[in-house]
């Protein structure tokens, strides 16, 4: 068997000499490389075994167009599908990838690191990387590392710093080929926040107990995201989607959304699920002054220092119900809904500063409405973190992957 290899990319017109040494630092461990080069304007400084016109061509254009047309947009849109379709083609014999740049360099490199699977190491090496990130990561597993100084020719400080983002990358591939043989367990999502962590965890004993390994997700927005894209990757034989919470940021305008396609990946996928409706009772805001004026006379509640979370209302609760039932009524899959009409949350409690029976009843009468035949809605007059709730979730999610 071939030994598996470490992608470079990046732009070697510019940072050829920060390339060789990178890719001289990562063969002396004995690990093969493949060096892509996605520059336009120049030659590159060390010889690559993709080329510039190579990752043209694989864009739909011609390096000699690029350098014509004078858009430095429109080469690194190019450059970058290019460098994107090359990265998928050579998955299969790929360890790990590596890359060095600026804002360019960063926006092709993340692009290849976000089109590879979960788990193959990735390092970004960025001059943008104690900034806002998000964009380039997204819900991939990118380690960004701060460059420091720009990533301009090899000093005291760069040669550093190169050489510890190589020796971050080398190292997660060593351990990699270390790694013994993987779980064989059937892997289930499961989404979890504070507020349900009694809930998620007993879940999570119940299905790991029966066999199982469960992957839980934190719906912060990113999380949930994070969760869809791995369910339609195919990592996920069932959803335990306990906390769908993020309906409320999508729905009212809070900081946590997960956009407007949460709970699709499952339903698109045929996966067996248990939904239920864990923190449908918050919105989540940062600190204080960030919740929008309209709101400031509403229930809130300091969650810490930088979350304050906001009471749903009795009619939030009914949009979140019906955007929550439209789509889990596209099932073709086992999916059941189950309703806990003791509380929602830690915080939805006799005592607790979000204890609203009749948005709860809005929130349950709405999913009710708007659940078709597809999918099972059973209701049960416990609390969310009851122990009791836990055992149904997690025996319903069970038969539904028997009638798979």
């Amino acid at each position: 068997m071939m030994p598996k290899k470490i992608l470079l990319v990046g732009t070697l017109d510019t940072k050829g000499v920060e390339y060789a040494y990178a890719l001289d630092l990562i063969q002396s461990r004995g690990l093969p490389c493949i060096l892509m080069d996605a520059g336009v304007m120049g030659n590159p400084w060390c010889e690559p075994d993709l080329s510039a016109k190579d990752v043209a061509r694989a864009g739909g254009s011609t390096l000699s167009a690029l350098r014509e047309s004078g858009s430095r947009s429109h080469a690194l849109d190019v450059m970058t599908r290019g460098a994107v379709a090359l990265a998928q083609n050579a998955a299969p014999q790929l360890a790990g990838v590596l890359a060095l740049g600026g804002s360019g360099g960063t926006a092709i490199g993340t692009a290849v690191m976000r089109s590879l699977p979960i788990g193959l190491p990735k390092v970004m090496l960025s001059t943008l990387a104690s900034g806002n990130i998000a964009s380039y990561i997204r819900e991939s597993d990118i380690a960004m590392m701060y460059s420091v100084a720009d990533i301009a020719g090899l000093n005291q400080i760069s040669s550093v710093i190169i050489r510890n983002a190589a020796g971050a990358l080398c190292g997660m591939v060593e351990q990699n080929h270390a790694d013994g043989i993987p779980d064989p367990r059937p892997l289930i999502a499961a989404s979890m926040f504070g507020v349900t962590t009694p809930c998620v965890t007993k879940v999570r004993d119940h299905l790991e107990g029966s066999g199982y390994e469960v992957v839980v997700f934190h719906a912060t927005g990113s999380g949930g995201r994070a969760m869809e894209k791995l369910i339609a990757d195919g990592f996920f034989e069932g959803v335990a989607d306990i906390t769908t919470t993020e309906w409320c940021d999508e729905v009212v305008g809070g900081v946590l959304s997960a956009g407007p396609h949460r709970l699709e990946a499952a339903i698109t996928a045929c996966i067996p699920q248990v939904i239920s409706c864990g923190a449908l009772d918050m919105v989540n805001y940062c600190t204080p002054e960030t919740v929008p004026e309209k709101f400031r006379e509403r229930v809130l509640h300091p969650h810490n220092a930088n979350v304050t979370l906001m009471r749903t209302s009795a009619e939030e609760c009914t949009r979140i119900g019906r955007e929550m039932g439209i789509r889990l009524s596209r099932a073709r899959a086992p999916v059941t809904l189950l309703i806990p009409l003791k509380g929602v949350s830690m915080l939805d409690a006799p005592g607790q500063p979000f204890f609203s029976p009749d948005a709860n009843q809005s929130l349950f009468a709405s999913l009710r409405a708007h659940c078709s035949s597809a999918v099972s809605v059973r209701e049960h007059d416990l609390h969310i973190n009851d122990p009791a709730f836990a055992k149904e979730l997690a025996s319903e999610l069970m038969h539904n992957l028997g009638r798979k």
